[in-house]
């Protein structure tokens, strides 16, 4: 048992300083791993192997005459080899017996108790019952079957696959709302993309309502500020442009910083409305100013 248990925490401890020195590469941890449960199978085997040589080298040890030993009951006391012998039989005998218990085997010397009194052809029948082990495993299987009908289809305590399916796509929409949540404030002006999504383009326009109006006009036809529909701009007309003007403002000409009032996913989303404004009839549209883009 103590080599066992020495066998065991060796594996366990290699396989902590091999998962400590592997990259973190998806690959090479999918071959690191490959190889960590071949080399656990090769050493499962050698362990296997090994007790059975173990068990081999006592049997044989058995076998050899022996002058005597010292029993632990009676150190001065030697033992002839016949005791020894018939000791150790008995030892043997004893674990063998309660194995066969446990597995429900008997030995082929009450093999003539167990015949049964009909044979065909000179072949008889054993009376071998089915071992304890077997019947155990039997009914706990009838009994698990029975529990996971009343927990799954009758009292419905637990959810089918279906359901569970559904529950993980509900946390999957979760989750990924969050993330983008938070990925949301990783944009800046070099990051930026175009998105004409209508989700983002109503919050664009909510943002730019509350806050643009009073210089672009609620339908971007421009006031203080430049005419947003037209395709002149002052400062470039890519989202990349609009959503820099925005954050870091104009404020020699009176634009001013939305950096601190506004989060980077409204700047963006205000930018990308600005964007959808293009071509569009406004009612008192000014002038063009700026780069035709």
């Amino acid at each position: 048992m103590k080599r066992l248990i020495f066998i065991f925490t060796l594996l366990f401890a290699s396989n902590s300083v091999w998962a400590v020195i592997t990259p973190a590469d998806a690959t090479t941890n999918n071959i690191y791993t490959e190889m960590l449960i071949v080399l656990f199978l090769v050493a499962l085997l050698l362990l296997i192997v090994s007790v059975v040589l173990l068990k081999t080298v006592r049997v044989m040890a058995n076998e050899i005459k022996v002058p005597g030993i010292i029993p632990a009951a009676e150190p001065t006391k030697m033992l002839e080899y016949e005791e020894w012998q018939a000791a150790e039989k008995s030892k043997i005998s004893s674990k063998q017996s309660v194995w066969n218990k446990l597995l429900g085997l008997r030995p082929i010397s009450e093999e003539k108790d167990m015949m049964l009194e009909h044979d065909f052809d000179g072949i008889t029948e054993l009376d071998n019952p089915t071992p304890v082990w077997f019947n155990a495993m039997f009914y706990a299987s009838i009994l698990f079957a029975v529990i996971y009908l009343l927990n799954y289809h009758v009292l419905e305590w637990s959810p089918l696959q279906d359901e569970e399916y559904a529950i993980e796509m509900k946390a999957a929409v979760a989750s990924k709302a969050v993330f983008l949540a938070k990925a949301g404030n990783l944009i800046d002006e070099t990051t930026v993309k175009v998105d004409d999504d209508a989700i983002v383009l109503a919050a664009g326009k909510t943002v730019f309502m509350q806050n643009c109006v009073a210089c672009h006009a609620p339908d971007g036809g421009g006031i203080i500020g430049p005419n947003l529909t037209d395709e002149y701009w002052i400062h470039g007309g890519t989202v990349n442009n609009i959503f820099k003007t925005i954050k870091y403002g104009i404020p020699e000409k009176g634009m001013i910083s939305w950096e601190k009032t506004l989060k980077v996913k409204q700047m963006s989303d205000v930018s990308n409305f600005i964007l959808s404004l293009k071509g569009t009839k406004p009612a008192n549209p000014k002038e063009p100013q700026g780069t035709k883009m």
